[in-house]
């Protein structure tokens, strides 16, 4: 299987966002509180530029888009960043890609300076959860205190 890794481009934000909202359906993840329901879901490449110390990969196969994660600053002047918004298709589960993906991000994060990475996901996305943990994310017992997605259940933290 050939995927490209590259970052997100306007032409792809329709194919993305509709990737982010159904699987965060499939798990749950609608409504306020949750990442799907940010309004940068609606235009992904602008939200995700290096001008705002920010990118997000989106993963293609054959062209077409099968998932995507980013990274972008927690809070504005933050030396954390998130990890956010990986999401893959069914049929994009299980190859690797989350963690390619996850590793770019963090990378890229490294290079803006960030001291140290935060997400938080679902407690029944156990793939993602594992795939943090062999990152080196440990988990914290409560959000970071300026966290908008407050439905969520898992908290975790990566030193860069």
């Amino acid at each position: 299987m050939s995927v490209e890794i590259m970052p997100i481009q306007p032409q792809f934000d329709a194919d993305i966002r509709n990737i982010i909202k159904s699987v965060g359906a499939e798990f749950g993840a609608v409504g306020e509180g949750y990442g799907p329901s940010d309004p940068e879901v609606n235009n992904m490449s602008a939200f995700y530029t290096e001008q705002n110390q920010s990118c997000y990969f989106i993963a293609l196969k054959d062209g077409v888009v099968i998932g995507g994660c980013g990274v972008a600053p927690f809070t504005k002047g933050s030396t954390t960043c998130e990890l956010k918004k990986l999401f893959l298709t069914k049929g994009a589960r299980g190859l690797g890609l989350g963690e390619k993906l996850s590793t770019y991000c963090l990378s890229f994060a490294k290079t803006q300076g960030f001291s140290e990475c935060y997400l938080d996901t679902l407690s029944n996305m156990t793939s993602a959860i594992k795939l943090y943990e062999k990152l080196g994310f440990t988990h914290l017992l409560e959000p970071l205190e300026d966290t908008v997605h407050n439905r969520c259940d898992v908290w975790m933290l990566k030193k860069l």
